[in-house]
């Protein structure tokens, strides 16, 4: 039964390394000029990794509860204990991991950095002009009454 939590790590870190390689991506798009066109994309094989990682957690869940183990990463480091070839590959693990919340969590500033520039860009562009007589509106119509 370790040989299957074994390889459930063994797929788990492969796909922890498919989302940081997916989140660099995503840095780069978020700090390319236009990155509408290449974000879809992204976050669609996001989405779909993490799909991936849930199962793989599920899974491994249950493996540690057929060894006797509690779920979660508690259960992993009792398992990690009692086995060399286990905890090699819960570190590696862990430490992929630690790298993809890092880059995540750099991308999440990116993004909130680029909707603070979006904002006030808008905020700049709707500035109330004083209307003067003879100009039009936004509706195409002359105001009867001009503020001045």
């Amino acid at each position: 039964m370790k040989d299957a939590l074994l390889a459930t790590l063994v797929e788990e870190y492969s796909t922890v390394e498919a989302f940081a390689s997916i989140l660099t991506l995503e840095t780069r798009a978020l700090t390319a000029v236009s990155p509408v066109e290449q974000l879809p994309p992204i976050i669609e094989k996001k989405t779909e990794l993490i799909g991936v990682l849930a199962r793989l957690e599920a899974a491994r869940d249950a493996q540690l509860a057929e060894l006797g183990f509690p779920a979660g990463w508690s259960g992993m480091e009792l398992a990690a204990s009692t086995d060399a070839r286990v905890a090699a590959q819960w570190t590696l693990l862990q430490k992929a991991a630690d790298r993809a919340r890092r880059v995540n969590t750099s991308n999440g500033e990116l993004i909130r950095v680029r909707m603070d520039y979006n904002q006030r860009a808008l905020a700049a562009l709707q500035v109330n002009v004083p209307r003067k007589a003879g100009f039009y509106g936004p509706d195409g119509r002359v105001p009867s009454q001009v503020e001045l």
